[in-house]
């Protein structure tokens, strides 16, 4: 990996370590090196964001660099990370791109592809976007003319389509359960509640209201009290905390306590042997699990 990508996209305060220049030169490098990859001449590219000020600067910048080169943008708004790998599978696009700082403060932003599948670019595609851009190779792609410019084409209920799949992947009513839920002031405050919602639970809300700049500050999940106070103040059956960008998740039950990754994955993998459904026998954990997840589940056998 070189200097630009780190594990998860570029990341980097606003206006000093991610400019809107450098957002430029992300989207024409990348557009380019897809077409070539997929061998179009104009590829198009999904883009959402979260719900940082800067996110609506940093999307005109990347679409600018990605129509200068041919390419086309779709735009979906703010909405879930996990909603862009979906949604670049369902419209059929050569890429997906979100920006999003994730779990970070409001100041911070960042630029994450994704390719045609869902999956995360490769790091040998990545290290070719690089190499265009830190080695100032940009100049020498031809400009796309006039006639040629991408266009950038709004798609305001993709959210729906993100909803929709969610629901079809599970069959259970949540009829009689109170949940609350931390939306962390970003990308999930409209696409958690309304799915939980329409699964009949009766949803109570805090972290639903951003502005910008509150994303992540004192809610969500790295701030989980909110949400455990929360629980116990609205006498919900359960609470669901999420970050900015609603790709990852601490449970919280019904006595405020925090129920965190590990014990999720127990919880299902559990339930979902004892009645027949788990999948080739086997859970599939991240090297962040603690060996407390692997002993339980070799005593669940």
């Amino acid at each position: 990996m070189g200097k630009l990508f780190g594990t998860d996209g570029v990341r980097g305060v606003v206006n000093t370590e991610l400019t809107c220049e450098l957002a430029f030169k992300l989207g024409r490098a990348g557009a380019y090196i897809l077409a070539r990859r997929y061998d179009c001449e104009q590829p198009r590219i999904l883009i959402g964001k979260d719900t940082r000020a800067s996110g609506d600067m940093l999307e005109a910048a990347l679409a600018a660099g990605i129509c200068s080169v041919g390419a086309q943008v779709i735009s979906v708004g703010t909405i879930p990370t996990p909603a862009i790998a979906y949604l670049s599978r369902y419209y059929q696009t050569q890429a997906g791109v979100v920006i999003s700082a994730s779990h970070n403060p409001f100041e911070y932003n960042g630029i994450k592809f994704f390719n045609a599948d869902g999956y995360k670019l490769p790091d040998e595609v990545e290290d070719e976007i690089e190499e265009l851009i830190l080695n100032d190779k940009l100049d020498n792609i031809s400009c796309t003319k006039t006639a040629e410019v991408g266009v950038i084409q709004v798609i305001d209920n993709a959210a729906l389509k993100y909803i929709d799949f969610l629901k079809s992947t599970v069959n259970i009513s949540l009829e009689g359960m109170k949940i609350a839920v931390d939306c962390a002031n970003g990308a999930s405050y409209k696409v958690a509640p309304t799915v939980l919602e329409q699964l009949g639970a009766d949803v109570v809300i805090i972290g639903g209201c951003p502005n910008g700049k509150n994303i992540n500050y004192n809610c969500g999940s790295t701030h989980p009290e909110a949400l455990q106070q929360f629980v116990l103040e609205s006498k919900a059956d359960a609470g669901l905390a999420f970050d900015g960008d609603a790709d990852r998740l601490i449970a919280v039950d019904d006595k405020g306590e925090l129920v965190d990754g590990d014990k999720i994955l127990a919880i299902c993998g559990i339930y979902l042997k004892e009645k027949g459904m788990l999948s080739k026998n086997t859970v599939v954990a991240t090297i962040m699990s603690n060996l407390g997840l692997d002993v339980t589940l070799k005593k669940a056998g």
